[in-house]
């Protein structure tokens, strides 16, 4: 099963941002179908592709709680990604998986929750921002913050309305300095700054945290200074993914093969990997 590629047909297509589109998937065949409720816990991920073009590696955007469909946000970057951007409802695309580990979202209940993301990177933090909201009487505080260098870069616009509207869920939303537009009426800065701002509490919370490297890297700074720990803090290395099983040898860092270990860790397992390998 892990070389077979599930044929799946397009139900739907999304613009989230310039040059990013969600597609929402459904399996053809049941037993397929079977197979991906059986396995896929959030934080996992896929190979997405279109026969004769070959595939691309990301994450399934949709959570565990909603497994009746597949849901994937990319950005069109290349030959793949291109071409899955072109197709319409009705359109047979392949999805290959799923693979990796899991966010543990059982180990969260009774906790607060912290999700922090940049840009493209609140699809995989979405997975499990929703899992724990369809579940949200599992779950303490909620709070959120994503970042982006644009207004227009923001992705899931409409759910970002969703979340904003709900009073069990602390959003907190910011561009870059220069992003904003003439009506925008949140925060203006990055997000290590904003998230300082905010100053969300460490007790008694897990962080989960999903962007570029170099936001990545002041995050924790600031995540640091706030108060957090490292066992707190997790995140994905899916930007890391290649073949997804680890056979190409391509997604190592020193001996961690990212594809068969993660690409969930803590923060502190990945500050004890090899920095010049990241």
């Amino acid at each position: 099963m892990i070389y077979s590629p599930f044929p799946m047909r397009v139900v739907s297509k999304r613009a989230e941002a310039p040059g990013v589109n969600t597609l929402k998937l459904e399996f053809v065949k049941q037993e397929d179908h079977e197979f991906f409720k059986a396995n896929y816990r959030t934080g996992m991920f896929g190979l997405y592709g279109v026969f004769g073009e070959g595939e691309s590696t990301f994450c399934v955007a949709s959570p565990e709680t909603r497994k009746e469909y597949i849901e994937c946000t990319f950005r069109q970057s290349g030959r793949v990604t291109s071409t899955l951007a072109n197709t319409d409802a009705g359109d047979i695309v392949t999805f290959r998986g799923p693979y990796g580990n899991r966010f543990p979202i059982e180990e969260f209940e009774g906790k607060n929750l912290l999700f922090i993301a940049g840009g493209i990177a609140l699809p995989p933090t979405r997975s499990v921002i929703w899992s724990c909201l369809d579940q949200r009487e599992k779950y303490r505080d909620v709070t959120i913050v994503y970042g982006a260098r644009t207004v227009a870069d923001l992705v899931y616009k409409n759910e970002l309305d969703e979340w904003k509207q709900r009073d069990d869920v602390r959003l907190v939303l910011t561009v870059d300095p220069g992003g904003e537009t003439p009506d925008w009426q949140d925060h203006v800065g990055f997000v290590p700054t904003v998230l300082e701002q905010a100053a969300p509490s460490p007790e008694n919370t897990i962080a989960v945290l999903c962007g570029p490297p170099i936001m990545i890297k002041f995050t924790l700074t600031a995540l640091e200074k706030l108060g957090f720990t490292a066992e707190n803090v997790y995140t994905t290395l899916e930007n890391r993914m290649k073949c997804g099983i680890g056979k190409c040898g391509r997604c190592n860092v020193g001996s961690i093969y990212i594809c068969k270990e993660g690409p969930v860790f803590t923060a502190a397992e990945v500050q004890a990997m090899p920095q010049a390998d990241l």
